[in-house]
């Protein structure tokens, strides 16, 4: 059986930790600037060992974790999170994020999203078309 390495690529571990579906999209994720490791931005050839923080900012939502094992294989979901911890207050400060967005949605006024014919109708009618 083979042996974990202790340091490996930004790019691969995130992959491994299933921050990110593709290597690829890891990859463009840390060019963008949406990565930093140890609060600085990094390029994708960058090791990561046990210790280091990592935040990852993925659409409105950010992850500050703490690297707490180096995989360069994609296992299941349990072991991946076992990769890392998440910081209480990155935790906290997501959590109020995700509240604020989904108060945002539901002030649409509709129940399941579009708008139904008939009250596209009554929007024409009000619109005065």
């Amino acid at each position: 059986m083979a042996e974990e390495p202790s340091r490996v690529r930004i790019d691969k571990w995130l992959w491994a930790a299933r921050f990110y579906k593709t290597r690829a999209l890891a990859v463009d994720a840390i060019e963008s600037g949406k990565v930093e490791l140890n609060g600085e931005r990094s390029k994708r050839s960058k090791l990561v060992q046990s210790g280091d923080r990592i935040r990852v900012r993925m659409g409105p939502y950010e992850h500050v974790i703490v690297v707490k094992a180096a995989s360069e294989r994609r296992g299941p979901a349990s072991v991946a999170a076992g990769l890392y911890e998440e910081l209480p207050e990155s935790k906290k400060v997501r959590e109020a994020m995700a509240l604020h967005m989904k108060a945002m949605h539901a002030n649409t006024g509709y129940e399941s999203g579009r708008p139904t014919k008939r009250d596209r109708r009554d929007i024409e009618r009000l619109k005065g078309r």
